[in-house]
């Protein structure tokens, strides 16, 4: 989805309607007719359904705000770039959005590799970007402009090592990682690191290449190990395959994996056979908290299908980004900024969020279990 606005600013709406120079940062307060977030993700290409989970649950926050009266009695314009997955395409997307569009707040990507990508442009520009689901920890310290919605890979390696040794009770695991994915590396490494500090065993470590799209021969060194666990910090697509070819290959051993895990869909013929598989989210529709339920009724009356938890992390990242602006005394980015900055105790529907000194949400995690029926269920919340 693309939605332009006008290519050039007349002189007279240089001086009414606050058309400024987006490298300064300086802008008059509140003389524009609208507020405009920008949004860039993966709508079509190999991770759609992170793009499109997103884009609805940004919407629909966006078009409950605008039926409250917006801001300050300003409509919000959502505009929308696809990315297709590609770095190249975030880098582009951003940059329209600031240097065309003139947004006031930048909302993407989800995956951690096109994030790291495009957040330097929002930062040179000094424009707020807020990720809402990328959990690498590199992120947010590329610039005091760019923040995030969800929980960092530390915490959630940490949550899958602390599941797998205290609440299941296993202690010897093997890795399969995603070689060209700097989210894959980083989920792995954190994981790998408190699993052994709590006296757990990593009996291989291995690498599979998502272009190549060839996992047989790990998966039989994985096989020789017996471990009791297989931890695969990967995303939906590729875990699709690897689950299907784990079961050709017979293996039997305790799946683990992180929110990349969230869009998962099996084909028939993996369901009812899968060993226990467990994931990290940031969010469960069928958790019991009024805030979680209004959400998902909502959502569901909307879209006609119940919200994932990238659904649920684009509606709190857009709720932040209108609460921010909201709060701030006028349209100025670097105001914007503090006010995003300044975000404590806000209650979203993943959780009550804090925004630290890094720039990082503050929030709990869940833990979700893959039915052999291919849906989730809500097993657990784990607070930082």
């Amino acid at each position: 989805m693309k939605s332009l606005l006008f290519p050039t600013c007349f002189l007279a709406l240089l001086l009414l309607e606050g058309c400024w120079g987006r490298k300064s940062g300086n802008a008059p307060a509140f003389v524009e007719t609208e507020i405009r977030l920008g949004e860039f993700g993966a709508m079509t290409g190999s991770e759609s359904v992170f793009g499109t989970d997103t884009h609805k649950g940004i919407w629909l926050a966006i078009e409950e705000a605008n039926r409250r009266g917006g801001i300050r009695n300003k409509k919000i314009k959502l505009i929308s770039y696809d990315t297709e997955g590609q770095a190249e395409k975030a880098i582009s997307s951003v940059t329209q959005l600031i240097t065309n569009d003139k947004v006031h707040v930048v909302l993407g990507e989800v995956a951690s590799d096109l994030s790291l990508a495009a957040a330097p442009i929002a930062q040179s520009y000094q424009i707020p970007m807020i990720s809402p689901a990328s959990t690498h920890p590199k992120l947010t310290g590329l610039g005091n402009y760019i923040f995030r919605g969800c929980f960092t890979e530390p915490f959630q390696g940490s949550v899958m090592a602390k599941f797998a040794i205290n609440h299941l009770n296993l202690k010897k695991a093997a890795i399969l990682r995603d070689q060209e994915s700097e989210y894959s590396h980083a989920l792995a490494n954190f994981f790998s690191d408190d699993f052994k500090k709590m006296g757990g065993q990593i009996l291989a470590d291995l690498n599979y290449s998502s272009r190549s799209k060839n996992y047989r021969e790990q998966l039989m060194k994985i096989k020789a190990t017996k471990a009791d666990i297989i931890f695969i910090p990967g995303y939906y697509q590729e875990v699709k395959r690897i689950i299907s070819l784990i079961r050709e290959i017979g293996i039997r051993a305790v799946l683990l994996g992180g929110d990349g895990w969230d869009g998962l869909k099996l084909d028939t013929h993996d369901q009812g056979s899968l060993f226990p598989a467990y994931f990290s989210n940031h969010f469960s529709a069928d958790e019991k908290n009024p805030v979680v339920q209004g959400f998902a009724e909502r959502f569901q009356a909307q879209f006609g299908h119940r919200p994932s938890g990238l659904s649920a992390l684009g509606y709190d990242a857009a709720s932040i980004a209108i609460d921010a602006v909201q709060r701030s005394s006028d349209l100025n980015p670097r105001n914007i900024r503090e006010a995003i900055a300044s975000t404590r105790n806000f209650q979203g529907v993943t959780g009550v969020i804090s925004i630290n000194s890094q720039r990082n949400a503050v929030k709990p995690a869940v833990i979700l279990k893959l039915e052999p029926s291919g849906n989730f269920s809500y097993i657990a919340s784990i607070n930082p």
